[in-house]
Formats: structure tokens, C-alpha cells, sequence
């Protein structure tokens, strides 16, 4: 049920995707198609057709007047170029947080009830003007009582609940994007949805940033190519995230990087550097590595700041990755085809050969380019969108993974345009598969697995024992479960409630008809017969559209 606040925010909605020009994507649904011949004949259709601008830009326009939760929501949505056009994709990724700051004494209100006391009893000084602002929360610069430089990020006041409730209206528009617009079931709009909500609603918990950036700065402790800024714990809370201030050049900067005699090439190829250490030495990755969150010392090391977003894999998830990206520039698809069907990602059912010509067909393109060109990012999109053709389910950790390597090479290949990203990557990749097969991997798996082992194999001969006994007895039963059994039961349920309510329906609009066309009779006069008659056609006639409906 739509509560009046909502009904009136899809109102507005509407209102804005009608303003811009987007009331196609409205009329484009099944729902209104049967009257979508009316908007050609308004003539204010063909007045401004000629001088909206292109269909991308006016995506974007609404989405800025919508809001910030729109806002972010269009830039996660950018990323999934698995499922966007490349020109609306592009057209999203120009969304900016270009919110308004709210007042510095609101944050000092908010600092205060976090901690309990007076700012001044906790801080020694805070700069009410913040240093940045964006959709979830801005910064602030203070200094502790110690003398030690920090900032401070307060989430924005009352922001959840806004999220809560605009999360609340995509799920509605989302649902009815997969039941009634022809593109819904291959977009999964619900499932985009869900993944913006967890991540969104994890950017709300500054106690889970502040973990995050913690356990990367374990990772990098006396890196010299990457530097985490330390987190102040005592004074973090879950709205309140307090840490060091760091001083960089922005990454995006490159003039002033130049200026300061820094090396292009040695940053590109550091950059990548660190996201394949990320992902195949931690398995830790920050996932936000976007221009604004970088920053470089004046020395050449990187700062990374702002995270919100991190992504891990599993060992089954790193080998797929590593396995595919070698079989890619051996050029066997065949392999790469194999490790879909093996992983379960694709149906089981599936023919390797058809599928391994469907990956040929974009990746043989990518090898026209000079190798310092090729993308691996593009590789993967291009790997996920052909996979999708044949039932793959969408696996986010390597959405994530793709989206924060599209973020690198774009980043890389910005600082030093001739990087060879193969160069860089190639020895990660052998080496960490080298650590998963022969001796040595097959003794730290051992080393892993003893204690569990040791635990269980005391009790191996007793349920041997018990497991020959019943058999021999015959008492040994085998109980099996099918999610897909299972899901045939409900479906078949399903379907005869369908049909006990249509066979109703049909009956009451048939009986109601009769009494129509047979008239009155002795035993009920003309008026009962009227009245009968109509209200068990009307009932009959409800029952069958609400059959057919929901069938």
C-alpha cells in the first residue's frame, strides 16, 4: 500500500521525467501502450520535439532535479555498463554530488550528541565551514586536544530516512519497470535496486568506513606507494567519523603533479599496481578509486581516502578472474568458456563451443588495438554482457572489481597514456596462480584444514558403524531436498488457485448473464432479477480481470 507522502513524491516523479522530456519512458511500459497514440496527437509533442536535447543528457537533467539520493543512485547505475548503453552510461558518469552544504552549527549539534559533551571538551578547535560536501555526509577540519591535524565527516542530519523513503519509491518504480517495460526482465531493475540499497545504506555506518579504512592501512603499514590515514577510534561513532588530515595534490591534478617533478609513468603504473595487489595478495580492495578519493604526496605516493565502498573476493572468484584474463591474451576462449560453465555461472546445460564463438566475437576486436591500448576493464564488460546472453547470473563482487579497474585504467592511462597494463598485471597473475596449484598450495591447504580434520576424523569409524548398520538392517533412508521441486509444488499450486478463481468467476458472470437474458418469474420479480443479475456478472467480471492479472 502507497502512503500518501509516497504517492505524492511519484507525483513529482512524474512531473520531472514529463518536464524533461522522458514521458516515453512512462508511455513506453505495457500499462500504456493501449493509449500511447495520444501523446502524437498533442501538439506540444511536435512543437519542442526538435529541441529537447539528446535522450542521455535529459536522463541525467532529472535525475539532478530529483535529488541526491537519485543523484548517487545514477552514478552507481553508470558503472553497470553490463547493462546500460555505452552513450547513457557515459552521459550518467557526469553526475555530481553538487549539494549544499548544511550549516556548520547543525554539525556541531551532531558532533556533540555523538560524543556526549561540548565539542570544546573533545576537540581543540573545528572548523564550523566544511571542507567538502557531498550526498551522505561533509567534512570538516579540527584539531585534537594533542595538537594532531584531523577531519571530521558527519553524516547529514536526517538523511536515512530520506534514503529510506526515495529506496522505497525505486523498489515500487523498479517493480513495475519488470512487470510491465519489454527491456525489464533483461535489465533486472530490482535487482539494481538491492545493490544500490546495500550499498548505500552500508555508506551510512561511519563506524563500517572507519573499519574498512583501518584494515587497509594494515594492509599497506609502511607502504611506500600507498598511504591509509590512521582512524581515531575513541572518537568515531556511527554518524562521526574522525581521522587523520592528510596534505596531496589531487590526482586529478596533472599539471601540478608535473610541477612538482613527479613521474607519470611511475604513478600509471604504481596505480596498477595496487589495485592487483588489492585483489590478489589482500583480497581487500577500496572500490570507490575514483579521481576525487586519490590524492599523491609530493614524494609520488598515492593517499587514498574515503571508504565507503570496498569490495573482497573469494579464492573461486580470484581464480576466475586470474584464469580468465590469462586465457584471454592467449586468445583460448575455449578456456574462458570452460571456467563459466565449471564456476556455475552459466547453466550447466550450456554448449561450450556455441558459447566460446559468442566470446570470440567481441574479444577478437580487442587484439586489433596495440597492446598498451587494451583495456581489461572493457575485457570484462565485454565478457559479462555476452555471458548474460546465455542466463549468467550477475555476481557483484566482479561488477564491483570491474567498475573499480575501469576507474584504474581510465585513471592510469590519464597520468600515462603509453601504460601497458599487461606488463603490470601479467606477473600478479602468474604468480598467484602458481600459489594455488603443486606442493607448496596443496601444504598450506593441509596446514589450514588440519585442525578441522583432526576434529572430525575421531568420530569417522563411529558413523561408518552406524551408517553399514542401518543399511544392513534396512533402515537407511535418504532424504532429498530440490529447490526446483520445490518451486514446481508452488508453481502448480499457484496455477490451480488461478484456475478454481477463474472457473468462479466465469460461473458467476455466466449465471448473472442468464438471469439477464431469461427474465423474471414467478418465484422473482423483475427488479431482484435485474439487480441479482447485474452484481454477479459485475462479481464475475472482477474475479476474471484480477485472475488474469495476476496470472
Amino acid at each position: 500500500m502507497i502512503r500518501p507522502a509516497e504517492a505524492l513524491r511519484l507525483l513529482h516523479i512524474n512531473w520531472v521525467l514529463l518536464r524533461h522530456g522522458l514521458d516515453e519512458v512512462i508511455l513506453a511500459t505495457h500499462l500504456f501502450r493501449p493509449v500511447r497514440f495520444l501523446i502524437y496527437l498533442s501538439p506540444f509533442y511536435w512543437l519542442r520535439r526538435n529541441r529537447l536535447p539528446a535522450y542521455p543528457v535529459r536522463m541525467r537533467q532529472a535525475l539532478e532535479d530529483l535529488g541526491p539520493i537519485f543523484i548517487k543512485f545514477g552514478q552507481i547505475l553508470s558503472t553497470r555498463r553490463d547493462l546500460l548503453p555505452a552513450d547513457i552510461a557515459d552521459e550518467l558518469a557526469k553526475l555530481q554530488d553538487a549539494v549544499p552544504p548544511f550549516s556548520g552549527q547543525q554539525a556541531r549539534r551532531i558532533i556533540e550528541q555523538a560524543f556526549g559533551h561540548p565539542i570544546e571538551d573533545v576537540l581543540d578547535s573545528f572548523d564550523e565551514k566544511p571542507l567538502a560536501s557531498a550526498s551522505i555526509a561533509q567534512v570538516h577540519t579540527a584539531e585534537l586536544k594533542d595538537g594532531r591535524k584531523v577531519v571530521v565527516k558527519v553524516l547529514r542530519p536526517d538523511i536515512e530516512r530520506v534514503i529510506r523513503r526515495d529506496v522505497g519509491l525505486l523498489y515500487i518504480i523498479a517493480g513495475l519497470a519488470d512487470r510491465y517495460w519489454k527491456d525489464g526482465r533483461r535489465l533486472r531493475p530490482v535487482e539494481v535496486v538491492r545493490d544500490y540499497e546495500k550499498t548505500i545504506l552500508d555508506e551510512l555506518d561511519m563506524q563500517r568506513e572507519a573499519a574498512n579504512a583501518a584494515q587497509l592501512r594494515r594492509n599497506w603499514e609502511g607502504s611506500d606507494i600507498l598511504f591509509v590515514p590512521e582512524i581515531y577510534w575513541e572518537y568515531t561513532r556511527t554518524n562521526v567519523l574522525v581521522m587523520e588530515r592528510i596534505h596531496g595534490i589531487p590526482v586529478g591534478n596533472i599539471k601540478a603533479l608535473k610541477a612538482a617533478g613527479i613521474s607519470m609513468e611511475q604513478l600509471g603504473t604504481q596505480g596498477v599496481e595496487i589495485f592487483f595487489t588489492q585483489v590478489f595478495r589482500d583480497n581487500f580492495f577500496h572500490a570507490d578509486m575514483h579521481p576525487g578519493n586519490i590524492f599523491v604526496e609530493p614524494g609520488g605516493r598515492y593517499i587514498a581516502v574515503d571508504f565507503g565502498i570496498v569490495g573482497s573476493l573469494t579464492t573461486e572468484d580470484q581464480r576466475y578472474l586470474a584464469e580468465n584474463l590469462l586465457a584471454f591474451f592467449n586468445r583460448d576462449y575455449y578456456r574462458v568458456a570452460e571456467l563459466h560453465v565449471e564456476s556455475g555461472w552459466v547453466p550447466k546445460g550450456t554448449r561450450v563451443e556455441e558459447f566460446e564463438s559468442a566470446i570470440r566475437s567481441v574479444c577478437e576486436p580487442i587484439f586489433n588495438k596495440p597492446l598498451s591500448e587494451i583495456s581489461f576493464g572493457h575485457f570484462l564488460l565485454n565478457l559479462f554482457q555476452t555471458a548474460r546472453r546465455f542466463d549468467m547470473e550477475v555476481q557483484p563482487q566482479l561488477v564491483l572489481l570491474q567498475k573499480t579497474l575501469l576507474y584504474i585504467e581510465g585513471l592510469g592511462r590519464q597520468l600515462y597514456p603509453e601504460l601497458d597494463l599487461w606488463a603490470t598485471a601479467k606477473p600478479f597473475l602468474e604468480r598467484w596462480m602458481k600459489e594455488q596449484v603443486g606442493p607448496k598450495a596443496f601444504t598450506r591447504k593441509l596446514k589450514k584444514n588440519l585442525p578441522q580434520m583432526t576434529e572430525y576424523a575421531a568420530d569417522m569409524p563411529i558413523l561408518l558403524y552406524k551408517v553399514l548398520r542401518d543399511a544392513s538392517e534396512g533402515r537407511l533412508e535418504l532424504n532429498w531436498k530440490s529447490a526446483e521441486l520445490e518451486q514446481l509444488r508452488k508453481d502448480a499450486r499457484r496455477h490451480q488457485r488461478h484456475l478454481l478463481a477463474a472457473i468462479s468467476g466465469a460461473s458467476l458472470l455466466l449465471t448473472g448473464t442468464l438471469l439477464l437474458l431469461l427474465g423474471p418469474g414467478q418465484l422473482l420479480p423483475a427488479t431482484a432479477v435485474t439487480s441479482t443479475g447485474l452484481g454477479l456478472s459485475a462479481l464475475g467480471g472482477f474475479a476474471l480481470i484480477r485472475t488474469w492479472f495476476k496470472a
